[in-house]
């Protein structure tokens, strides 16, 4: 019963557009007021610091940074001009290319909504001098962009590696077959819409012959410390080399040498408004996690993962028909929450539940991502939509439109990786 006073403070709270780390704090002191388990502000208060003093958290910010450095480094512009030069005088090959650059950008960024700025600032306005419809552009992006956190290394499967004690480097190799799966659905839908509206052959095979006639090796030297990146920083995990934090460590300095000394496409005087960016975007999440650990901690003494695993057990007869329930809560709370915050919250107390009708934990970290990364393409609250709408200067709800076709794609995918736990598990 404690538990459940818990939750309806929390969610009352939320739906009072309280901030997400307050009504956590007021859903972990119900028990103080209530003379409940978890009732002591000593206790409360040193799980709130023990939720920040973390090495493996150093991953997140320092993950953001590293994005936010090859950002501003024009990475995706030459990532683009390199999948382009394979795909692009092929029917839809010009949007496909879009695709793959937010693949590829994902295993760099971490981050959909960095994904989709970074790749979108670039891919929308290019497009669209070619011909190809404004608002149909930006609901692909704003969809694309949500590989960016399926593809490791991902921001989101660090979250959940924290929230759970899975893996990081088991979830990273875990996102790799979903991941790409999802992109090739989307580049399908993007063919097929190109062949059935058209496109402008005369002005895009003008832009093919303009960037073939650079050569490939050319091309090839100005995107190859880009597509590097990736390598080093997964390299490094896989190999066993370094830890996940050390390695989003590395990230920072190889992106810092690679737009500094390579491309030298910004100046060391520019760096701080770029620390100042990631410290914005990562500073509210750090407070989520914090708070999280002591909201965790009241729930767990509420008893809260014991009595969710027992009414799954008890209710449910087989682990799809859990499987499915969890994919329709997420989905639809994607539309109106974080991905962040819906991870670390709900995957420790789901995560025991699943494990007892025999789910992995990998493969349902990675359902848990693949769900939250459509919400962010989702409305009326979907991340990327805004991100996308700004970048085009279209309003977020045309975007979503344009975006729904793109949406069913995804959630093709989403329905193979559900079900047929392999392409979670393969690599495993």
């Amino acid at each position: 019963m404690m538990a459940l006073w818990v939750f309806i403070v929390f969610l009352v709270t939320l739906a009072c557009a309280i901030p997400i780390g307050v009504s956590m704090v007021m859903g972990a002191m119900t028990p103080l007021v209530l003379g409940g388990p978890g009732s002591s502000i000593q206790q409360m208060i040193a799980n709130t610091f023990a939720g920040a003093d973390s090495t493996p958290i150093l991953a997140v910010p320092l993950f953001i940074l590293g994005g936010v450095l090859m950002s501003e480094g024009g990475i995706s512009k030459r990532l683009y001009n390199f999948f382009a030069y394979f795909v692009g005088g092929l029917p839809g090959g010009l949007p496909c290319a879009a695709i793959l650059t937010c693949l590829f950008y994902g295993a760099i960024s971490g981050s959909g909504p960095a994904t989709t700025a970074a790749v979108g600032s670039m891919v929308i306005p290019f497009l669209v001098e070619l011909g190809y419809d404004k608002t149909w552009t930006a609901g692909m992006i704003a969809t694309a962009g949500g590989l960016g956190v399926i593809i490791p290394p991902s921001i989101p499967f660090v979250l959940y590696s924290l929230a759970t004690g899975v893996s990081t480097g088991a979830l990273f190799l875990g996102g790799i077959i979903p991941g790409i799966l999802i992109g090739f659905f989307l580049m399908a839908y993007a063919v097929y819409y190109c062949l059935k509206n058209g496109e402008d052959r005369e002005k895009i095979n003008a832009k093919m012959k303009e960037l073939r006639s650079m050569g490939f090796l050319k091309l090839f030297k100005e995107s190859f410390w880009a597509l590097l990146s990736p390598v080093i920083v997964l390299g490094g995990i896989y190999s066993g080399i370094v830890t996940p934090t050390e390695a989003a460590c590395i990230s920072v300095f190889y992106s810092l040498f690679v737009s500094l000394v390579i491309y030298k496409s910004f100046t060391i005087k520019q760096i701080i408004p770029f620390l100042g960016s990631s410290v914005k975007t990562y500073a509210p999440l750090c407070f989520v996690l914090a708070f999280a650990t002591a909201f965790g901690r009241v729930l767990a003494l509420a008893k809260a993962p014991a009595l969710i695993e027992g009414f799954i057990v008890n209710n449910f007869s087989s682990s799809l028909a859990v499987l499915t329930a969890i994919v329709i809560i997420f989905l639809l709370l994607g539309m109106v929450m974080d991905t962040g915050p819906a991870i670390v919250i709900l995957a420790p107390i789901l995560l025991p539940a699943v494990q007892a009708m025999g789910v992995n934990a990998v493969h349902f970290g990675v359902i848990m991502v693949c769900c939250l990364s459509i919400g962010l393409a989702t409305p009326p609250f979907g991340l990327d939509l805004f991100v996308a709408g700004t970048l085009s200067n279209l309003p977020p709800m045309n975007v979503a439109k344009k975006a729904i076709p793109f949406i069913v794609a995804f959630g093709i995918a989403l329905f193979m990786i559900t079900y047929v736990p392999w392409f979670s598990l393969v690599f495993l």
